[in-house]
């Protein structure tokens, strides 16, 4: 069995196929989750606060992300990896080339990600050189908030919303093959998602993307502190986690979530 690849997320947006994204940092949830359908295993720094107990995800290392980068591909067979670029790991582009070569050679990762818009231009030019595929990630940006009260949806004025239309448009320019979108209004998502011919992941930014990823803690409702308005626990309802995927996976596929409620204006 091949892994998909970004040929197949491609023609996905171009059908209109919804693509289901999950963060997965060990290797028996990542089996878990392809064998219930996920097709983009996420392993975010998210783990930071999750896994490891930190307020942040600041303090996870590059050591963690190739670890839990390498357990995951060790399981799965056909999902496309994601890895996060940890913070303070792509200011420049000879560093961050290196250290992403660390995550897909070392950690089995296709893919990586980078929080920032125009700023991040030169380290996304010097990865797409290097033959490394890039996920630009705009919107909220976890790695920049420092206090609890900074996790504030973006956006929603015209000058904010035009910047990060703007930067969705340069970081496709200089080569990513994805978006992210973190909690941003719902319009907003859906003019980008329509202006780039590059796949969108939206994580609190509406229906209209062309895939949802949400952190699988949060997804099973096992993940305290606040809960985001875009947060679901698809557990609730369901007798297995297995079961629970299954019914994220065909609630993104037909899209009945995010539903309003877990929307943005």
């Amino acid at each position: 069995m091949s892994r998909l690849d970004l040929k197949a997320f491609m023609q996905m947006k171009q059908r209109g196929e919804k693509i289901t994204v999950l963060t997965a940092y060990d290797a028996s949830f990542a089996q878990l989750f392809e064998q219930a359908g996920v097709e983009i295993l996420l392993v975010g720094d998210s783990l930071g606060m999750v896994i490891q107990g930190h307020d942040s995800t600041r303090p996870v290392s590059l050591d963690d992300m190739v670890y839990h980068c390498r357990a995951v591909a060790l399981t799965s067979q056909c999902c496309y990896i994601m890895a996060d670029m940890p913070y303070h790991t792509y200011l420049q582009p000879t560093q961050t080339v290196e250290n992403a070569r660390r995550l897909v050679e070392q950690g089995g990762a296709q893919m990586v990600k980078l929080e920032g818009g125009r700023e991040q231009l030169e380290v996304i030019e010097a990865l797409v050189a290097a033959a490394i595929p890039v996920c630009g990630h705009l919107g909220l940006l976890p790695q920049s908030v420092t206090t609890p009260d900074g996790y504030k949806v973006q956006g929603r004025d015209a000058e904010s919303a035009e910047r990060i239309l703007a930067d969705a448009i340069l970081l496709e320019q200089a080569g990513v093959s994805m978006l992210l979108l973190e909690c941003v209004p719902a319009e907003l998502a859906k003019r980008i998602s329509q202006r780039v011919a590059v796949p969108v992941i939206g994580i609190g930014a509406g229906v209209d993307c062309d895939a949802q990823v949400l952190v699988s803690y949060d997804m099973l409702g096992i993940s305290g502190g606040h809960k985001a308005r875009f947060v679901h626990n698809f557990l609730r309802g369901n007798d297995s986690i297995e079961m629970a995927v299954q019914a994220y996976v065909q609630a993104v596929k037909d899209g009945r979530y995010p539903a309003a409620e877990h929307t943005y204006q």
